[in-house]
């Protein structure tokens, strides 16, 4: 693909997200409403209000909110069968607490019950908020997708409660967690972490999330409905379902 093809191909991508956020602000009220004024509220922010939560009942989807789901069998970063009735998309920061609390508390329990029985799939958006050790990890998962693996790096980062810009996500750091996800070709990683394609990548998710006006993590598309923060299991699993419904499932 020569330069002025992949510059025409992310001003169409430019465009189209601007037209989605135009669709999506008239169609979705208060998608993402929160306000970032500094790392200590952001979390408290984060993970108690998320009162953006939509009502579980079945609802016609937004279309334009629909279209945000890439549904590409070969996505590394995604989970579930490409042709699930409910897309999940997934915008998250590695050194986010209450992304981990998510990762750790409610991921499992939607895999066994909705991505294992083909219901539901989920897609992963990096969206780094905290810094430059944010966007390294965030990196480093594209990097581990490249090789099949980022799922198995996730569950690492997300393992135990890191420090934040503490030096966690150091070079050095990286390294080990790949390697503990087992990631064999490390030559290969340090060279996707550190490729133009990797940030181009970083820079498509974290623009696809402010256009819709995401400003802190997690946050959710359920089939289009939003949901902000690591709410209880059981919110989740509502909204599968109700979108599993109204979807004919």
């Amino acid at each position: 693909m020569t330069a002025s093809t992949l510059s025409s191909s992310r001003r169409a991508r430019r465009r189209t997200l601007a037209a989605v956020a135009v669709l999506a602000a008239a169609a979705v009220t208060g998608t993402f409403a929160l306000t970032l004024d500094g790392s200590g509220n952001r979390d408290g922010a984060a993970g108690a209000s998320a009162a953006v939560t939509e009502s579980a009942r079945p609802a016609p989807a937004d279309e334009s909110l629909l279209a945000l789901a890439r549904r590409d069998p070969s996505d590394a970063l995604a989970v579930g069968r490409a042709d699930a009735p409910v897309v999940m998309i997934e915008y998250s920061d590695f050194q986010c607490p209450f992304c981990g609390r998510f990762a750790r508390e409610t991921k499992p329990e939607l895999l066994r019950s909705y991505v294992d029985e083909g219901v539901l799939r989920i897609e992963w958006r990096n969206f780094p908020v905290f810094g430059e050790e944010s966007e390294q990890a965030a990196l480093a998962g594209w990097a581990a997708g490249q090789q099949k693996r980022f799922w198995e790096f996730h569950d690492v980062v997300y393992g135990e409660t890191r420090e934040r810009n503490a030096g966690e996500f150091s070079a050095e750091n990286l390294i080990a967690m790949a390697r503990e996800a087992g990631i064999t070709d490390l030559e290969r990683f340090r060279a996707d972490l550190a490729s133009e394609e990797a940030r181009d990548a970083l820079r498509a998710d974290r623009e696809e999330g402010y256009v819709l006006g995401v400003a802190s993590t997690p946050a959710f598309l359920v089939n289009g409905r939003p949901i902000l923060g690591a709410q209880p299991t059981a919110t989740f699993e509502e909204a599968v379902e109700a979108a599993a419904e109204t979807a004919g499932r």
